[in-house]
């Protein structure tokens, strides 16, 4: 079945690049016939390999298997964490190593789902696409604001569809976010305050390394889940979720949460790069028995992002909270009301808008301009699903929306955060375009960092 799937190989990338002549080809024989009644036929379908089949990626791998797309491998380096959706498709091909899934593999797949820890998104999803496959990695993009610029750019370089996985970018609540900002319904916006409950509630942060050395689980593949990153022994702390915290392979709480909050008012106001970035921190976050704490991101932190002009557009300064912080309750909010755990606060010169988290549906205030609000036109095109856009791209429809030509200058904002902790009270002023540090040049060593032997992009 596989062998006769691979020698068919070329006409089904000739189908998914070549439109409706290939199309017309396809559908000589009734779908029923190939599909069953309802169901795309194997011939239309994806096929699609999952990097990272637990959690998260575990939950991607089975969306776009609802969607339509096809499964045909799988990896991860946690056997037991990857259980589930190695048992519901059990039939596949199964690898610890994506590298060898990739090389064994290759044609046999059309796209791959990276949903791997941070530290090893960037590393497999460009040793996909330089082999041309397709990619949906999920959130942050990357790491580090180097590998967010190079996975962007190997995108556009061998021409694949991507998407990133801020499943609120598809969302009816994020378009009228986009629509009222942009007709003006709360005036210009000058000020967006951006924050989340996640930092130190679902891992530990502002701590440092631990020191015991417990036997490494059987079914983990220790070295492999460590990827490019530098070599430490195992602690069950890491694995599988708390690494987030941990610097050499998570993001914290902002790059957890930024790429699905701050991706809102990026879009909405385009901003762009920042052109300076500040924070602020909880000591215990920034040292360890007075030396920097390199190990864990703060305990909580505000940090201030300055976005210039754009066009008739005014500057505007961006404010993240997390660890608990929150901004202020917005003037002539009703008493019994609260902010959302998560989510994001612009202040217009004409009033405020508040939403939640994964493109939640906004909200208003003074409570009138909800009257004018309805009466905006639905100018932008609705999406027919996160998962869903990506596989309609990979068939050669147009681009996904957070495809990596936007969410890899995102990520690059919401990372520059995580390097400003850092330099805790120190202004950097930041030269996007060229990814440097212009008054603190020391700084820059950490835009990127060396991978372990064996890792590469």
């Amino acid at each position: 079945m596989r062998d006769s799937f691979a020698k068919g190989h070329f006409s089904r990338r000739k189908f998914f690049q070549s439109g409706a002549s290939a199309a017309v080809a396809f559908h000589i024989v009734p779908r029923h016939v190939l599909g069953g009644e309802g169901n795309t036929p194997p011939s239309e379908q994806v096929r699609i390999a999952g990097i990272g089949s637990g959690g998260q990626g575990g939950g991607d791998i089975n969306e776009v298997h609802r969607v339509g797309g096809r499964i045909v491998a799988l990896c991860d380096v946690d056997e037991k964490q990857a259980a589930g959706t190695f048992n519901r498709f059990a039939d596949v091909p199964k690898y610890k190593d994506f590298r060898k899934l990739l090389d064994k593999e290759e044609k046999n797949i059309d796209a791959v789902v990276v949903g791997t820890p941070d530290h090893t998104h960037a590393v497999a999803t460009v040793d996909a696409i330089k082999r041309g496959k397709h990619v949906y990695c999920e959130k942050p993009l990357t790491r580090t604001i180097y590998e967010a610029r190079a996975v962007a750019q190997a995108a556009d370089k061998h021409g694949v569809a991507t998407q990133m996985g801020n499943q609120g970018h598809a969302t009816e609540g994020a378009r009228l976010t986009n629509e009222w900002i942009q007709a003006g319904i709360i005036g210009d916006v000058e000020q967006v305050h951006v924050w989340t409950d996640r930092a130190g509630d679902s891992w530990p942060q502002g701590t440092g390394r631990p020191v015991a050395q417990p036997a490494i689980p059987q079914t983990l593949a220790w070295d492999l889940w460590l990827g490019p990153a530098p070599a430490r022994s195992y602690h069950p702390i890491y694995v599988p979720v708390k690494w987030r915290g941990f610097c050499d392979f998570g993001t914290g709480a902002l790059g957890d949460m930024g790429c699905h909050i701050i991706d809102h008012p990026v879009w909405a106001l385009n901003l762009g790069y920042p052109t300076a970035v500040e924070a602020r921190t909880t000591i215990s976050g920034a040292t360890i028995d007075g030396k920097p704490n390199l190990e864990t991101y703060p305990i909580a932190a505000i940090i201030y992002f300055e976005f210039p002009a754009r066009g008739d557009l005014p500057p505007v300064k961006m404010t993240w909270y997390d660890g608990g912080l929150l901004p202020a309750k917005p003037a002539g909010m009703p008493a019994d009301q609260n902010l959302p755990s998560n989510g994001v606060l612009y202040v217009g010169s004409r009033g405020q808008m508040w939403h939640g988290s994964h493109g939640g549906m906004p909200q208003l205030l003074p409570g009138e301009l909800h009257e004018a609000a309805q009466g905006v036109p639905k100018t932008m095109a609705r999406s027919i699903g996160h998962h869903a856009e990506w596989l309609a791209a990979c068939k050669g429809d147009k681009p996904a929306v957070s495809n990596f030509a936007y969410a890899g200058p995102m990520t690059e904002t919401v990372l520059l955060g995580n390097l400003a902790m850092r330099a805790p009270g120190q202004r950097l002023e930041w030269d996007g375009e060229n990814m440097k540090v212009t008054n603190m040049p020391e700084l820059n060593s950490l835009v990127h960092r060396e991978y372990r032997q064996g890792w590469t992009l």
